[in-house]
């Protein structure tokens, strides 16, 4: 059995390190914790992966609001159940740093999770959102998750990033319920 991990993120090198890229991020702390190189996906699907015995790591090559379809098609191509997908996501509606994990649920403003919903046609998939934070309101919300974190961010994103990977590798092993009592406890974000 494998599990399919997928960070999003906007491909190209001048999205690299930036808020909206954290799903990237820590899809590739997992593909190095596993010396999993990456590859190009199945002809037709738009996606680097990383395989590792019981994973599928995947960065979706799309931008972050065609995800849906490249994860559609691995899903297919690989024959792994909706319950065995996990969607690692940027949300500026938590704070710098926090972790939250859900079985299931509405795409709940983000665009990446609503073209995955659209392609799947069910939001009953596993997803975690790992904050980003929402900056000063007065900055236009596309231009802040598109900038890359400050200086003064860079330790925390870090260690969420970390955080974020060890509880993606929980999922692999033991599935959603355990990553959800263990990983949405808000003291595990500070």
């Amino acid at each position: 059995m494998s599990r399919l991990v997928v960070g999003l993120g906007n491909p190209g090198r001048q999205y690299a390190g930036t808020r909206h890229n954290v799903g990237f991020d820590v899809v590739d702390l997992i593909a190095s914790r596993l010396n999993a190189r990456w590859e190009a996906a199945p002809r037709g699907i738009e996606a680097l992966m990383a395989r590792s015995a019981n994973v599928i790591l995947v960065k979706p090559l799309t931008f972050m609001n065609l995800s849906g379809g490249a994860i559609g098609g691995l899903l297919q191509f690989y024959k792994i159940a909706l319950d065995d997908l996990l969607v690692i996501v940027d949300d500026v509606n938590l704070e710098l740093g926090r972790l939250r994990t859900r079985s299931s649920g509405s795409a709940g403003g983000h665009n990446g999770l609503r073209s995955i919903i659209g392609s799947l046609g069910t939001d009953e998939f596993a997803r975690m959102r790992l904050g980003v934070g929402r900056g000063d309101a007065r900055r236009d919300l596309a231009d802040h998750v598109l900038s890359k974190f400050d200086a003064a961010e860079r330790a925390d994103v870090e260690a969420a990033i970390g955080r974020t990977a060890d509880a993606a590798q929980l999922f692999v092993t033991d599935g959603i319920g355990p990553v959800m009592n263990r990983y949405n406890r808000k003291e595990d974000a500070e």
